[in-house]
C-alpha cells in the first residue's frame, strides 16, 4: 500500500469510529485488534496493514472489507 492509501483507510476509519461513537479501545475491543495498532493505523505514518487486520475492523464496523477500501 502506498502512504496516501494507508493515510486515506486511517482517515476512514477514524471517520467510521466517530460516526458509530466508538473509542479506539471499544474499536480494539470489537475488532480484536491491539489498541496501539488502532492509535498507529489512525496516525499521520500509518504502517501497513494486514488483510486479516481489515477484516476485522470492517467486521467490527458491520462492512465489508472493500467497503472500507472504498474512499469514493
Amino acid at each position: 500500500m502506498s502512504k496516501n492509501i494507508r493515510f486515506e483507510l486511517g482517515l476512514k476509519i477514524r471517520q467510521l469510529r466517530k460516526k458509530y461513537n466508538y473509542t479506539q479501545e471499544k474499536l480494539s475491543e470489537l475488532a480484536e485488534v491491539d489498541y496501539k495498532h488502532i492509535q498507529l493505523l489512525e496516525s499521520r505514518k500509518p504502517p501497513a496493514i494486514k488483510i486479516d487486520t481489515l477484516e476485522k475492523i470492517a467486521k467490527a464496523f458491520n462492512i465489508s472489507a472493500s467497503k472500507l477500501l472504498d474512499f469514493s
